[in-house]
């Protein structure tokens, strides 16, 4: 029978591509044994060929990098526990956990992970605890368990190339940008939370034009550089100083922001603050409460402002000292804060998820500041509406699935 993985789709999420390497054609059978292990078993039965394939490969790099220690799942782990307090979101790590070493609770997350941010349907928002995840995580584990204790297993030739960079050195600068550039483009732990990302940069091309792979080419080498990836949504430079040097990078200061300086008041932000008493938030449930209060309380003009947000409800509203103010609709019913009149139970318990994965639907800024009040107690993944997520679990679904819409500033 056919080989489930093609060699091109093997091999161009090998750190060496396009060059080869001796281990690859090892590497390469265990991709299709997982693979042909999910379609004979039928481990994720109404999951299409392409997703059940992502998964084998998936799994396949993991292994690979915890086999040589590339420090890639090193990173996530150690910086989830910088974050959350545990080694991993949505499931508890028991003393059979051991960090940097091949663990059940890591396969159930990467089958989860890999599932999840390719769909483009309901099922993104698949619950981590799907017990067809389960029971998949449990016989592909024990299928990696194998080889991982096989003493005749190669180690990968290849995933050890962060070893020894250093970033600063300017003889390394072709090196690091290599493993950079593999790093967010193909990558195992990166790719899946990018694949959204991906639709929406093809989406802004015509891919009929003669130019349309230079201008997406141009595209992704300005995501590189400027948007967030991976199941935490860190910035490439992130991920490149957790891996090599094992920290976070120092923050790059402001344009304009010098030593104790002061950046100016925003003069929305003065009169919002000096109307609401120093409240940087208010709710609306109508147009007419939303504009009543831009007049009274920014002296906007006596007239309908903002009239594109006639049709809609439920409004946020939020300062900033710096940025000024933001405005939000259909969301306010979802968040559970002091002065909220508009907060709806019944309805945040199905509809709150969305403003953790839906991308645009809430403002990064305001949803920062939502979950670090606990303002989103009631999400949940569907069909699961008694068991909300904790504050850290929403911080993560959130960065999973929003990436730049929730980091982004």
């Amino acid at each position: 029978m056919k080989d489930p993985i093609s060699k091109e789709q093997f091999l161009i999420r090998q750190p060496a591509y396009p060059q080869t390497t001796l281990t690859d054609p090892y590497y390469y059978r265990v991709a299709n044994t997982l693979a042909a292990i999910i379609r004979d078993e039928r481990l994720l039965d109404g999951w299409d060929v392409q997703f059940c394939n992502r998964v084998a490969l998936g799994l396949t790099g993991y292994l690979q990098d915890i086999l040589t220690d590339a420090g890639i799942w090193r990173s996530f782990i150690e910086q989830c526990h910088t974050l959350y307090g545990r080694r991993l979101p949505y499931f508890e790590c028991g003393d059979e956990y051991v960090p940097h070493e091949l663990n059940e609770a890591d396969v159930r997350f990467l089958i989860w992970y890999t599932l999840a941010m390719n769909a483009d349907d309901e099922r993104r928002l698949l619950d981590p605890h799907d017990p067809q995840v389960a029971a998949a995580a449990d016989r592909l584990h024990a299928e990696l368990d194998r080889i991982y204790e096989d003493p005749d297993a190669p180690v990968p030739s290849d995933y050890h190339i962060s070893k020894g960079l250093e970033l600063n050195n300017p003889a390394e600068a072709d090196d690091v940008f290599h493993f950079g550039n593999w790093l967010f483009m193909h990558c195992y732990l990166m790719t899946p939370a990018y694949a959204m990302s991906i639709a929406e940069l093809t989406a802004q091309i015509d891919l009929k034009a003669k130019d349309a792979h230079e201008q997406l080419r141009r595209k992704l080498e300005e995501s590189m550089m400027e948007d967030p990836t991976g199941p935490l949504a860190l910035y490439l430079r992130e991920w490149l100083f957790l891996i090599i040097e094992g920290k976070m990078p120092p923050r790059p200061k402001m344009k304009g922001e010098a030593e104790g300086e002061k950046r100016p008041e925003h003069p929305y932000y003065t009169r919002f603050m000096a109307y609401t008493g120093g409240d940087p938030i208010r709710y609306f449930h109508t147009y007419a409460e939303l504009n009543r209060f831009f007049i009274d309380a920014l002296g906007w003009e006596d007239a309908e402002n903002l009239p594109q947000l006639k049709p809609y409800g439920d409004f946020v509203l939020m300062v900033n000292r710096e940025k000024g103010m933001l405005a939000a609709r259909d969301v306010a019913k979802c968040i559970k804060l002091p002065g909220n009149p508009c907060y709806d139970a019944a309805y945040a318990r199905t509809h709150a998820i969305g403003l953790l994965t839906m991308r645009g639907l809430c403002p990064g800024d305001l949803l920062r500041y939502v979950l670090a009040h606990n303002g989103l107690p009631d999400a949940a993944f569907p069909g699961h509406p008694d068991s909300p997520l904790s504050v850290d679990d929403a911080d993560f679904t959130a960065r999973c699935h929003l990436q730049k819409y929730y980091r982004g500033d």
